[in-house]
């Protein structure tokens, strides 16, 4: 179901309305502006998001009057696709990227990941990143600009039309910062949700943050039911402010009581704190007792450990397997469930981290 929250309403001007990115709520107000029944909106709304039609001539339950006015009024556009890159890691599981061009010219990638039984879809939220983790390909970018709701639920468009139709889990983690467009984010999520849009279940959608803590508590009392996941990445101030540089802004002391606000706010839903092992910066024998102490008071969370990805840039390493192997040691005594992520795509730039594109 659509996570209950008001909706800003976009007015119907002079000009064609995109309504691709429209929620419900919007397209019933889009028709009344044109003098016709609010239902229209669920159909139309289930043509776009559930059974992926993107021309207006193909809604067979509309009248041809309603049709010529819709041509006239309004459009359906989604963010260009450009081209894609398939990696050589397996072929029964490839994993794939995908490049988008938005109208404005720039571009933004996604990463299709099939895994078993799981099919997951990587999207992203802004071209570029203002956060600028010194690990992430993105944040070497800078930051260009927001994505609109319609590019964001897009990017899931294509892919269930042209690449998979039974994708099962979606994970804001692609390029940018998702609490830095909250309100776009949120919007796409519940399209994505949606029983009558793409059919996602919310615990099958996870939303991941570099730690912007008003928007996680604003997060927490909206009571959405999406995943939440953070990425803590050190685990003394010093050396998450060297890779991650908002911690400047928001201190490593204040966000971990978000996340413990967060945490006591929800009844079933469990934090996922994600953790970029980094060589000689957050893998020793002392960050793994410090992680493994924090992890134990916050109490119901999971621990996603994910080996460093290299990127061009900084002269940050890997842990070797030795290492990765004896951190993990000194944390799995933990209570809470621990995973360790083998990035996929590494050989097409595609693993968690690698997300980049020149415009």
């Amino acid at each position: 179901m659509v996570d209950s929250q008001k909706t800003q309403l976009v007015e119907v001007d002079s000009e064609e309305s995109n309504l691709y990115g429209f929620s419900l709520a919007e397209m019933e107000h889009f028709f009344r502006k044109l003098g016709e029944k609010p239902f229209r909106a669920k159909q139309l709304f289930q043509w776009i998001y559930k059974y992926g039609v993107d021309d207006f001539e193909e809604m067979t339950d509309f009248s041809k009057s309603l049709r010529i006015k819709l041509n006239s009024t309004a459009k359906l556009v989604r963010p260009n696709f450009c081209g894609r890159q398939s990696s050589t890691e397996s072929e029964e599981r490839t994993t794939q990227k995908l490049l988008f061009q938005l109208s404005d010219g720039q571009k933004i990638e996604t990463v299709y990941i099939p895994d078993d039984a799981r099919r997951t879809v990587c999207v992203s939220t802004q071209a570029g990143c203002a956060v600028g983790c010194t690990f992430c390909a993105t944040g070497w970018m800078g930051f260009k600009r927001n994505l609109t709701v319609g590019e964001i639920v897009g990017q899931l468009g294509y892919v269930l039309k042209k690449v998979d139709p039974t994708i099962s889990n979606i994970v804001f983690m692609g390029m940018g910062e998702p609490f830095l467009n909250y309100e776009n984010v949120i919007r796409a999520a519940q399209i994505f949700s949606s029983e009558s849009g793409m059919s996602i279940a919310a615990k099958h959608i996870t939303i991941s943050t570099s730690g912007i803590i008003p928007r996680i508590y604003q997060y927490a009392d909206d009571g959405h039911s999406f995943n939440l996941a953070i990425s803590l990445n050190a685990t003394t101030s010093e050396s998450r402010r060297s890779v991650m540089p908002i911690t400047s802004k928001y201190s490593m002391e204040e966000l971990l009581k978000a996340a413990d606000y967060y945490i006591r706010s929800r009844r079933r839903t469990h934090l996922t704190l994600e953790y970029v092992l980094l060589a000689g910066v957050n893998d020793s024998d002392e960050d793994a007792r410090r992680l493994k102490k924090m992890v134990s008071e916050l109490g119901r969370c999971k621990l996603n450990v994910i080996p460093y990805n290299p990127i061009e840039g900084p002269s940050l390493k890997r842990p070797s397997e030795d290492r990765i192997n004896a951190f993990l040691r000194k944390v799995s005594t933990i209570q809470s469930p621990l995973t360790l992520r083998r990035s996929r795509g590494q050989d097409i730039a595609a693993a968690c981290g690698q997300l980049a594109v020149q415009n």
